[in-house]
């Protein structure tokens, strides 16, 4: 008997010896110097969006950006002697898989920092988690509020709504006549909830009169009682402030009610999904965005970026969230190099500190707060099925 409770104390104490092994001796940590992310020869990066799904225009553009920059990265050497390795995910734009995404590139994949998500709702699902984790998360398409008060491992790269809608609210009201609008709100949306509340705060300051307040939820695809109210109210035009799907759906009621209005929004509308879904009906049809594909005016880093993209996708040219992935990914680089190190603990710091930053997407400033000032931003109006840029206008910083 004896002999076997020997055999038996061996064999637990060999487990446990095992299990310590297999939980690596580490809490709370996304990966240090020579730890989790960047063991070896690599450092990884996780990609959080959707690449299938209702939100997939914005994943697929982005994950494009954040290849491009881990390409050009390598070509150079990489980063402190390590390559780049993208570490891809898809949410399927589900809400309820979110979470589950980000815990799975943290504990299991070790990235050291996250690019993502392009929308506000779901960054703001992955920033707490990011945050206890002590793993950087750097959005390239969250424009609403309450991002990076959710902790200081916490940034995005993108044009603020609270930057851009009161300067586009002022194109509206002052240059194309807008004095009374009708508003749509996707309430089952955060990026949408939060940009009517800009919105409707810029319209009050412009003397504009809100006739109509419209709700529809994300998914939805039958808006003939809304823009029956919005025929009733007759507004100058709409300011939609939803997705691209609900967006392009929306118009073609509009126009099936024999509306001539045109419609406005933020880079949610930003996809030609919109006018696939929406055809004609979307023609004129008015979206903001931080990043606009100007060749002939661009700066010599984003006419580099601009040519590189077209090779690669067949002479298309590239939007917002390609261009703000790509930064993304540079960004963490250059902080990773001034920090001498892959810790995102250390790291964090350095990149809180970018000022004047040249990117492809615009130069950017991160404010005390870790909030990106950007500048101009850029209004862009359907035209023959793609966008064309209709006004370039200039912003104010938010204040710190």
């Amino acid at each position: 008997m004896k002999k076997y409770k020997g055999i038996l104390v061996l064999l637990s104490v060999l487990l446990m010896i095992a299990l310590v092994a297999g939980c690596g001796g580490q809490t709370g940590t996304g990966g240090g110097d020579n730890k989790g992310g960047a063991s070896g020869d690599t450092i990884k990066i996780g990609f959080m969006g959707a690449l299938t799904g209702n939100e997939a225009s914005y994943g697929i553009e982005t994950l494009k950006g954040m290849k491009m920059a881990a390409e050009d990265l390598n070509k150079e050497g990489g980063v402190l002697g390590k390559k780049i390795e993208i570490v891809e995910s898809d949410h399927g734009s589900k809400q309820t898989e979110a979470a589950s995404v980000v815990q799975k590139m943290i504990s299991k994949d070790r990235v050291v920092a996250i690019v993502g998500d392009p929308t506000t709702g779901k960054t703001k699902l992955a920033a707490p988690i990011c945050q206890q984790n002590k793993v950087v998360l750097l959005s390239a398409g969250a424009v609403g509020p309450g991002v990076v008060e959710l902790g200081d491992y916490i940034f995005r790269d993108t044009l603020l709504d609270a930057v851009a809608a009161p300067a586009v609210t002022d194109y509206l009201v002052n240059k194309l006549g807008w004095k009374k609008v009708a508003i749509v709100t996707s309430t089952n949306n955060d990026y949408s909830v939060g940009l009517t509340k800009i919105f409707e705060g810029a319209l009050a300051r412009h003397n504009a009169q809100i006739v109509d307040r419209e709700s529809i939820q994300d998914g939805d695809q039958d808006f003939s009682a809304q823009v029956t109210r919005i025929k009733q109210a007759g507004p100058d035009g709409i300011i939609f402030t939803g997705y691209y799907t609900e967006g392009g759906l929306f118009m073609k009621e509009v126009r099936k009610q024999g509306l001539n209005l045109k419609m406005a929004g933020g880079d949610g509308l930003l996809s030609p999904v919109l006018w696939k879904l929406g055809g004609d009906a979307v023609e004129g049809s008015m979206v903001y965005t931080g990043f606009a594909a100007d060749p002939a005016h661009a700066a010599p880093q984003t006419k580099e970026f601009i040519k590189k993209y077209q090779a690669a996708n067949d002479n298309k040219l590239p939007d917002m969230f390609s261009a703000q992935g790509y930064d993304a990914v540079m960004l963490l680089a250059k902080a990773m190099k001034e920090a001498n190190s892959t810790d995102p603990s250390k790291f964090k710091d350095a990149l809180a500190k970018t000022r004047n930053y040249p990117g492809v997407s615009g130069t950017l400033t991160f404010l005390p707060n870790r909030e990106p000032v950007k500048s101009p931003v850029y209004l862009l109006e359907v035209k023959n099925q793609q966008f064309s840029i209709k006004a370039a206008l200039p912003t104010e910083a938010p204040k710190a």
